[in-house]
């Protein structure tokens, strides 16, 4: 089994920091369905201002409201108005890489999505892979 990239949430920035939460990160719903982060799923976070990488779980916040909530200790490695990216992963066979299109979201500094996109590896005859990424959804639904 290898871990790879299930869903990324691209530069967006954080809008809150509850130290005294009981931790997690707090995201807006629609986005984490449109990328494909359940709630509760682990994942990473990295602080594009900073380099600090922690690792928490979602919870979902409001609807529409485009929040990024960082909570508990995950609180002190983010000021609000940082870029972060929210990564999850899986585990999968090797065989199983072509099958995923992990879905990528890049956003404007209001947390509106500036950018829909996927990752696409194929596997050629002799066995060698190919990575492309491509612009929408993999279903061509956004």
């Amino acid at each position: 089994m290898r871990k790879i990239v299930a869903a990324k949430l691209h530069s967006i920035t954080v809008t809150g920091a509850d130290l005294n939460y009981h931790g997690s990160i707090t995201l807006d719903p629609d986005h984490c369905n449109e990328a494909g982060i359940l709630p509760l799923e682990f994942v990473d976070i990295w602080n594009k201002a900073t380099g600090a990488r922690i690792s928490t779980y979602v919870i979902y916040g409001e609807s529409g409201s485009g929040c990024c909530v960082l909570n508990g200790a995950a609180a002190r490695t983010c000021q609000i108005g940082d870029e972060i990216i929210v990564c999850s992963s899986s585990y999968i066979g090797e065989h199983q890489i072509a099958e995923i299109k992990p879905r990528v979201l890049t956003f404007n500094r209001d947390n509106s999505v500036r950018d829909r996109m996927f990752y696409d590896v194929g596997i050629r005859q002799d066995g060698t892979m190919t990575f492309v990424v491509r612009d929408g959804s993999p279903s061509g639904n956004v």
